[in-house]
Order: C-alpha cells, then structure tokens, then sequence
C-alpha cells in the first residue's frame, strides 16, 4: 500500500503572522492555498511519479515513457481548509472525496478567548455536501456538524489515540489481500501528520521528534507484506514555486 500524506494549503490562520487574536475556528484556504492546492493537483496528473522511475535503468528505453502518480482513494479531514485541498486532487484524479474525520488536526473545532475555550461543530452535513462534489460524508457527520462542541480543545492524549488508532487501520489494510495494492491519498493537518508518522514508527507519545510540513507538502509511507513500513520521502513540494512555498 502506498500512502501519501499531505498537508492542507495555505489557511488564513496561517497568514496570520503576528496576529493570532484574528484566528478563526474553521479557517478558508488563501489564495496562495487554493493556488498551492490546484498546482499539486496538476502535478500529481502531469509529472511523473518518480518512485517508480527511479526503479528503471537509466539506460533504459522505459525510461521516456510517463508513469504518473495513482490513487485509489481520496480521503480529507472534516475541516474546511483540508477539504477544499483535497477537491482538486479528486477532481483530476475523477474520484470521490472521502471525508475521514479521524484525520482532522488536533484541537478539533475551538477558539481559545478571554472568557476560555469555546468549541464549534464544524461544517455541517448539508454545507458540505453543498459546496463540494462527489463526496463521501460519513454518517457522523450530522445537520449539527461533525466536533463535539462540548468537548472544547481536544488534548494531546486524544491526539495520540486518534493517530494510533488511524495507523492501526491502514496497517490492517495493507495486510488484506483486497487492499494491499491501493494508493491512498490522505489530504490532512501539519500536527496530525506529524503524530501518525510516529504512530506509524512506534514513536508515540514521544515530543522529542517531530516531522514538519509545509503547505500542501507530501510524504509518502509504503506499508509492505509483514507490516514492512518504509518512508519513501517527506515534506516534498517540488509542484511549487518559491513564490508558493509556506
């Protein structure tokens, strides 16, 4: 099974800068994210996947022929930022955009205020299902939205369980003969992908490493027979520009 990771574009929380108290509980893609998201999506068609042409001689005549990337499922977190990345992705790629919400970033849905922290829903079954095509919205996901308001701040312990729990999931799926072979795309948060790498590599709940991000970097994990795992790349944005990189 093949895995990319990838994290969401530009938001306007993290334009913010110095202006933390402009923060919002659900934030948009910038420009240069919805920007960063089209010109990864284009990638992915056009470029060649350079993890199966590496694998070729280099005298070989293969190597002039186009091995594009391939996914078999395109999967999102339930925030609005990670699903407006991944729609152009599932766009190219003609396949559903699959909501997972155990993917979403730590926190959940919240904003810390004077007064403490408040939690939101989140984007509602119907909002979403109106803003975005060809969706697959879990049952969870409700008229109420998908975070548990009362719940506030998710801490770091939840986080974790979150990450295990994901990881333990593709894990079992790469050692099913029915799934073994998929290419999945996971389109989700820095602080989200930074703990399910460890969970991947048995690294949890250590805060002595961390894997960084930038928007809408890739990094790629293959889950091989035994329950090999193999980290082919990390934090790749070779579809941007340096005028594009965040």
């Amino acid at each position: 099974m093949e895995i990319y990771l990838i994290r969401h574009g530009q938001s306007t929380n993290n334009a913010l800068m110095e202006n933390q108290h402009l923060r919002v509980y659900d934030p948009t893609l910038t420009e240069i994210g919805h920007q960063q998201a089209q010109k990864l999506a284009d990638y992915l068609i056009e470029a060649p996947n350079l993890e199966d042409l590496v694998r070729i001689k280099v005298s070989a005549e293969e190597r002039k022929q186009h091995y594009p990337h391939q996914f078999t499922h395109i999967y999102c977190s339930a925030m609005h930022r990670a699903m407006q990345t991944a729609a152009p992705i599932a766009k190219a790629f003609n396949l559903p955009l699959e909501i997972w919400v155990d993917i979403h970033e730590h926190g959940g849905i919240f904003l810390e205020t004077a007064e403490g922290i408040i939690g939101y829903g989140g984007k509602t079954r119907s909002e979403i299902s109106a803003e975005f095509e060809n969706v697959v919205i879990p049952e969870s996901i409700t008229d109420a939205g998908w975070w548990d308001a009362t719940r506030g701040q998710e801490d770091l312990a939840s986080v974790y369980a979150r990450a295990v729990r994901v990881s333990m999931e593709l894990r079992a799926r790469a050692q099913n003969e029915n799934h073994k072979d998929d290419k999945v795309a996971l389109v989700s948060h820095g602080m989200f992908i930074n703990t399910l790498l460890k969970a991947f590599f048995d690294m949890v709940p250590s805060e002595r490493q961390h894997f960084w991000h930038y928007n809408t970097a890739v990094t790629r994990v293959d889950l091989l027979e035994g329950d090999i795992l193999t980290l082919r790349y990390t934090n790749r944005v070779t579809h941007l520009p340096p005028t594009h990189i965040t």
